[in-house]
């Protein structure tokens, strides 16, 4: 059965608030550059902090509602230790690459072009499990909806590099090792 954007948008929403319960959530339109001819509609949710998290979560909405066949309806959640627009654009920059070029998905990796926000060392972007969340978050699977939610954690271009030597296994034994404190821009790199 082929949704409507406004379903799966709907779903979707309704997805996160049923994860994030006791956070508040708020629509954050995005306008910026050109994700709405690619994919009309594309928002995002910003989930307050609360009982679950203490920091502040982005999921994109849009990214999968692309209906082409044999595709994942793919979204994307980021966290960040302070809020801001910044990483609404970030999602709605994922979103756009995702659509229109390489399909992404656990293991990619790519760069931003700048840093995750001014000051941080962390340039690249790596899509993995949503480990801080688990499958709950992960999988939306109702009767008219499916989707996966996979995590944007910013990275170092070392990290990036020591990935494509190593493995993405490996990397993320840096970052266990490590106990990654993911939201923080100025972070050290694991390498």
């Amino acid at each position: 059965m082929m949704m409507t954007p406004t379903e799966y948008s709907r779903r979707l929403h309704e997805h996160v608030r049923g994860f994030f319960l006791g956070h508040g959530t708020r629509y954050q339109p995005c306008d910026h550059g050109p994700i709405q001819q690619a994919l009309p509609g594309f928002h995002a949710i910003e989930v307050e902090p609360g009982p679950l998290l203490s920091l502040t979560a982005y999921v994109s909405v849009g990214s999968g509602a692309d209906d082409t066949p044999g595709h994942e309806h793919l979204e994307f959640v980021t966290v960040a230790g302070e809020p801001s627009e910044r990483h609404v654009e970030l999602l709605a920059m994922t979103a756009y690459y995702h659509y229109t070029g390489e399909r992404l998905g656990v293991g990619h990796t790519f760069p931003i072009g700048e840093p995750w926000v001014p000051g941080s060392k962390l340039d690249h972007m790596l899509v993995s499990l949503p480990y801080p969340f688990g499958p709950k978050l992960e999988y939306l699977s109702t009767d008219h909806a499916k989707a996966r939610i996979l995590w944007l954690l910013p990275i170092t271009k070392a990290e990036l590099e020591y990935k494509k030597r190593a493995g993405l296994d490996a990397l993320e034994e840096r970052f266990d090792s490590a106990a990654l404190e993911y939201w923080r821009p100025d972070r050290e790199s694991v390498v």
